[in-house]
């Protein structure tokens, strides 16, 4: 037999084994996944908030822009001021936004409108630390100055924790049930080849009506309750 049929023999041998190999290899990989077995599972974990966070807004309108921004400042200060005499931290109170917008007049038989002046906007971002005073905060902000407080969040501050205690309550649900099942149907369970997540336990908001409070009456109640948060798992096992 001649030197060039050999090699040809020789590569067609190693050209067939790795063929082989490759599909020995995706069909034992396909039998893994395929002979698969999944179970959800369910945690959930309550607690009371712990902080309040408020979204409060300056909004100032005038005929030039320095003086709305010069107004804006002034009510600013006061807000500032206001909530760092309830034993609000300054790293507490955040400023989220500033924009000033020019205001328009539009012709009514079209053309070009005209400015007819400025409005400027300040939004901030407040946490309050000791809820018993979220009410007399609220009030206190708009008569401070601050005429949009758009909604109050109750959250937990460290959300991560409760996070972490719901989703191993999950997984300890997910595994009790897939241990049920190996004993009613009589299955053997191999690796976990899959899992996904999802989670929620987002703050509460409640929105604040700028009139409730003004005028000597108070603030408004808040009823701080207990948040909830709740992940559910999903854990596949391998088929033996």
């Amino acid at each position: 037999m001649s030197k060039p049929l050999v090699w040809a023999g020789t590569v067609a041998l190693a050209v067939l084994s790795l063929f082989l190999l490759v599909a020995m290899s995706h069909i034992a990989s396909t039998a893994a996944t395929t002979n698969t077995v999944s179970f959800s599972g369910e945690g959930k974990v309550t607690a009371v908030p712990d902080i309040a966070v408020i979204s409060a807004s300056i909004v100032t309108q005038a005929v030039d822009s320095k003086t709305a921004q010069d107004q804006n400042s002034a009510k600013s200060k006061a807000v500032t001021d206001f909530l760092k005499k309830q034993g609000i931290d300054e790293k507490d109170i955040k400023t989220a936004d500033y924009n000033i917008y020019p205001q328009y007049r539009y012709p009514v038989n079209g053309g070009t409108p005209t400015i007819t002046g400025y409005q400027v906007t300040q939004a901030y971002i407040i946490k309050v630390r000791d809820l018993d005073k979220i009410s007399s905060i609220l009030d206190g902000l708009v008569s401070a100055g601050a005429n949009q407080v758009n909604n109050l969040g109750l959250q937990v501050e460290d959300q991560e924790k409760l996070t972490t205690e719901a989703r191993q309550k999950a997984i300890t649900d997910a595994k009790q049930k897939a241990e049920q099942l190996k004993g009613q149907v009589g299955i053997k369970l191999g690796h976990i080849v899959n899992f996904t997540e999802n989670s929620n336990g987002s703050p509460v908001p409640m929105y604040y009506d700028k009139a409730v409070g003004m005028g000597g009456g108070g603030g408004p109640e808040i009823s701080v309750g207990q948040n909830e948060i709740v992940v559910n798992v999903s854990i596949t096992y391998q088929i033996k």
